[in-house]
């Protein structure tokens, strides 16, 4: 076995025996399935309980127009309720209670709605729409149109829904979503910086603590330094592609369960269609866009969806682009640990290493709105940024040659940088007690080319 080889065993086992390790591969498959199945459960959660709000209108002018639903209902009351409510409003029963002291087309502000607790903003908006749409409508009444009631029906019942089409080069079609392609992108973006950045500032202690407690001094013995830059490195990578794969297994698992044990025979969370009928009351065009795409999103179309994405072989550009960009900063965050002593240096030499990390970021936000302008293109081909950017473009389907033309920058700026921070890494490694600053650095590294 060669030397490089043992130290990526010694590496990856001595890391996935820890006890961090081992609570971090469970509890992070908990939160990823937490993230989708709270919601769920939370959709699933009717609000029973049924709110009475008192009306006073002191203007005569609003009476029976906000209608009840199935959680709300409303008393409109004289004037000389008010006081009585107000000074025993917890004996009242009631929930609110809302008083209107001006016309409200001529004195909008004239409106309160009063409660001994926050009021919920279904109860709020729900009033708020009531009122809106009788004055619109009262206003519209003043152009003495015919049929007007009829026509402002029809006018809130439009709705358009444009499903998006995906053709191949065979002109084949595939159903698409534009939403969905968004978010495989913003994901894959986000989980290469964070991998990238966790894993490779993981090399950088690694060296450190090494180089603290002067243990490295009796490893160089037996290897070369680049030798045992390298086997830490991809000793790390393996210990983070084995946590990947357990996040993914364990959070389909966890989802799968908890999907069989709690929503066994619905495609939606149970309570949803009762939602949709309660807001179809308070906001009709709000219940009819989702009314549509429950219809629209039912197990086949998404995937159709997902097939469109291309999941194969976006899943192995992602391994690509991670393992790529991770090796190309663990060589710079393993030359950094190798430069400093203290943590109070860490930070100095940080930063320089960083700051294309949180720009690549920055662009692959951006990214997503236009994935063909000149800047995702630039800063999907320059090594140091494309492994997030790329990730950012590649739902959106990238054309091959500059797939290509990116990969292999990609391997070329990891040879690089890993040429360069060898060098700085074989003197560094064992180089203590002094002030280290970048002026030094290209010193060591003009030293280590002689």
């Amino acid at each position: 076995m060669s030397k490089i080889s043992l130290i990526i065993e010694r590496e990856y086992l001595s890391r996935v025996r820890k006890k961090s390790f081992i609570i971090m591969s469970i509890l992070g498959p908990v939160l990823f399935a937490a993230m989708m199945v709270v919601p769920a459960w939370l959709a699933s959660m009717e609000d029973d309980e049924v709110k009475t709000i008192a009306v006073i209108d002191h203007t005569n002018l609003y009476s029976g127009q906000i209608e009840n639903t199935e959680l709300l209902k409303f008393d409109f009351l004289d004037e000389e309720s008010e006081e009585e409510i107000r000074s025993n409003f917890k004996e009242s029963g009631y929930y609110a209670y809302l008083v209107i002291q001006d016309n409200l087309l001529k004195n909008p502000e004239a409106i309160r709605l009063y409660s001994d607790a926050q009021i919920t903003m279904d109860a709020k908006g729900y009033v708020q729409r009531s009122l809106r749409d009788h004055l619109k409508n009262q206003k519209l009444q003043t152009y003495k149109m015919e049929g007007l009631e009829n026509i402002l029906s029809e006018i809130n019942q439009i709705n358009i829904e444009i499903p998006t089409v995906k053709i191949g080069e065979d002109g084949s079609e595939k159903q698409s979503s534009a939403e969905l392609t968004m978010f495989v992108s913003m994901a894959f973006a986000f989980l290469s910086y964070m991998f990238i950045f966790i894993y490779g500032t993981q090399v950088m202690r690694g060296v450190m603590e090494e180089k603290t407690s002067r243990i490295v001094e009796v490893i160089v013995s037996s290897v070369k330094p680049f030798q045992l830059m390298m086997g830490k490195i991809l000793g790390i990578a393996m210990v983070a592609l084995t946590q990947i794969l357990l996040w993914v297994v364990l959070t389909i698992l966890i989802v799968t369960g908890v999907k069989a044990a709690f929503f066994p025979d619905s495609e939606m969370p149970s309570g949803t269609h009762a939602q949709i009928e309660m807001m179809q009351d308070q906001n009709p065009e709000a219940a009819q866009q989702i009314a549509s795409m429950e219809d629209g999103f039912n197990f086949n179309n998404i995937l159709e969806m997902v097939n469109s994405l291309e999941p194969l072989k976006t899943l192995l550009l992602f391994i690509f682009y991670f393992f790529g960009g991770y090796l190309l900063y663990s060589a710079l965050f393993a030359a950094v640990g190798g430069a400093i002593d203290n943590e109070s240096d860490q930070q100095q030499f940080m930063l320089p290493v960083t700051i294309p990390i949180i720009i690549s970021l920055y662009v692959a936000m951006m990214t997503f709105r236009n994935p063909g302008s000149d800047v995702a293109f630039w800063f999907s081909m320059i090594p140091f940024t494309s492994p997030i950017v790329m990730m950012a473009r590649i739902p959106f389907d990238v054309p091959l040659w500059q797939l290509l033309l990116s990969m292999a920058l990609l391997v070329g700026g990891f040879i690089a940088t890993t040429w360069f921070a060898g060098k700085i890494y074989r003197v560094g490694i064992l180089m203590y007690g002094k002030k280290v600053d970048y002026k030094e650095l290209w010193k060591w590294f003009r030293y280590s080319g002689d």
